[in-house]
């Protein structure tokens, strides 16, 4: 069947000398079965077409585009919308496209072995924003560069800016043998939030996962209408060998408005296994991790295991001190370079340190199935 698939799932692409064009996108559709304890709301199991992304991208007489959006929600979403221009080994990125900020964000979801993105990713990466960036890598070295606005195509309410930037060494990058070191840092402006229009600054991840609404964990709030300085950091740590791969980062921001503050710091370790052999595929010039391929007729299994840690306080108008812990294994079944069918347990506390005691105690079963061309 898989071989019957592959014709009609391969890009769709036309190219002359000077203009070029080819078509892409994905298709999620994951399913959740909770297991709540008896503190906090319980979640309630649901399933639904996650992403619907298409993608049109190639080149116009040396500039290179890409327009995306994501049709699954009751309105279409832009994703990236940028043109870009390569000069030698750096490339100049303008319009709509994913901030460069942590190992797990920079990897598309299509790649990643979990089916959820770290805490950290969750909340401390800016992901699509509106701006000018650079990226580029030489003799091992990668890195890239952006100042954006804090709005979005299809964000206009939070207002304000940002610069940011990230940098990495690869010393050593081959099939099976890789090792990535990478640490990035932002600055970001948050004009007037919650007052003018401005939409409020919150940092409220969903602890459970995609369809854990109940479990999302207010860790700041700023609604004064005060502005917010914001300072990022986060640093990355992996590696590759043979089968086995694995990967961390830690990062943290600091928020101020002149009197109130707040703290979020957060972290991840995770591991993974390719039982049917295949090394996990690296790119060294963008530092991040991408499209597996399949060595067997069979596919690729994959195990994969990840802790996730996250906190945030704020003070001292407003007393919080909340954290989140979450244990992550799963499978995935790699059918064909482009179908695979995720599975993960995740195990999540959430805890209120000011009270000392634990909200609620949540067990959530989530599978996939996904298709990307």
């Amino acid at each position: 069947m898989s071989a019957l698939l592959l014709p009609a799932l391969a890009p769709a692409a036309h190219a002359s000398d000077d203009v070029s064009i080819k078509f892409s996108g994905r298709l999620y559709y994951d399913v959740a079965r909770f297991d709540n304890d008896d503190r906090g709301s319980r979640e309630r199991d649901n399933d639904d077409l996650r992403a619907a992304w298409l993608a049109a991208s190639g080149s116009f007489h040396g500039v290179d585009y890409k327009l995306e959006g994501d049709f699954a929600g009751h309105r279409p979403v832009a994703r990236d919308v940028y043109l870009a221009r390569r000069f030698g080994t750096t490339t100049v990125t303008v319009g709509q496209f994913k901030q460069f900020f942590t190992l797990d964000d920079r990897a598309s979801a299509n790649h990643i072995p979990t089916l959820e993105r770290s805490y950290l990713a969750q909340t401390l990466a800016p992901t699509y924003r509106l701006g000018v960036g650079a990226n580029g890598y030489r003799d091992g070295l990668f890195w890239s560069g952006s100042a954006y606005s804090l709005e979005s195509i299809d964000a206009w309410k939070v207002k304000g800016r940002g610069l940011g930037g990230r940098t990495g060494y690869v010393p050593w990058s081959e099939p099976g043998h890789v090792l990535h070191l990478a640490a990035a840092v932002a600055r970001e402006d948050y004009d007037n939030p919650g007052r003018s229009g401005a939409a409020a600054l919150r940092v409220q991840p969903r602890v459970a996962g995609y369809f854990g609404d109940n479990s999302r964990l207010l860790l700041l709030d700023f609604r004064n209408g005060r502005d917010v300085q914001v300072d990022k950091y986060g640093l990355e740590a992996a590696g590759v060998h043979q089968a086995w791969s694995w990967q961390a980062e830690y990062g943290a921001a600091h928020y101020d408005d002149g009197q109130q503050k707040a703290r979020v710091r957060s972290g991840y370790v995770q591991g993974s296994w390719l039982l049917t052999g295949e090394p996990r595929s690296y790119d060294a010039r963008t530092g991040r991790f991408v499209q597996l391929k399949p060595a067997r007729e069979g596919g690729a299994w994959e195990l994969v295991a990840r802790y996730d840690h996250i906190q945030g306080e704020q003070w001292p108008q407003t007393r919080r001190d909340q954290s989140a812990d979450a244990w992550t294994v799963g499978v995935n079944w790699y059918a064909v370079k482009h179908l695979r069918v995720m599975v993960d347990w995740t195990d999540t506390r959430r805890r209120d340190e000011l009270a000392a005691r634990t909200l609620d105690h949540t067990g959530v079963l989530a599978g996939r199935v996904q298709l990307d061309f």
